[in-house]
């Protein structure tokens, strides 16, 4: 087998150095793909307080018939289907609009009063109010000091 001078401890095969660099670059690009997902449709915020939470979603284009709310228990559902700009006569030089139907399911850290859910939409933000079911709210105990004897 061939071998030569290679690194610090002596004698090394240059396949198995072909090898660890292979690794190593896999490992760099697999790393970097991963941390740049792409983002789900559609942009959401979700923010939460003792009262309940506030979820936003950015829905540009839709009409509030186009979005479809449920909430069961803690989990939020979002759905709905974005239409796709067809024109049969031109040629697309560039497309990155997303089309087609989506869902996005949020689990919040606590129970949610269903029948109190309120959703608004105003220039193509979706805004729902989620109120903390009441069995679920903190609630403050009072200490009382022991009688002394």
């Amino acid at each position: 087998m061939l071998q030569r001078p290679f690194g610090r401890y002596g004698y090394t095969s240059p396949w198995r150095e072909m090898e660890r660099m292979r690794r190593e670059m896999n490992r760099l690009f697999s790393s970097a793909s991963s941390s740049r997902a792409a983002p789900s449709y559609p942009a959401m915020n979700v923010w939460t307080n003792q009262e309940g939470a506030v979820v936003t979603a950015e829905l540009p284009g839709l009409s509030p018939e186009d979005i479809d709310i449920s909430v069961v228990g803690d989990t939020l559902t979002v759905n709905g289907a974005r239409q796709a700009d067809e024109n049969e006569d031109a040629q697309y030089h560039r497309r990155e609009r997303s089309f087609g139907k989506f869902s996005r399911t949020f689990q919040l850290p606590f129970q949610v009063e269903g029948d109190r859910v309120q959703a608004s939409f105003e220039k193509g933000i979706l805004y729902i109010s989620l109120p903390r079911a009441e069995a679920d709210k903190p609630r403050k105990i009072e200490v009382k000091a022991a009688k002394s004897a």
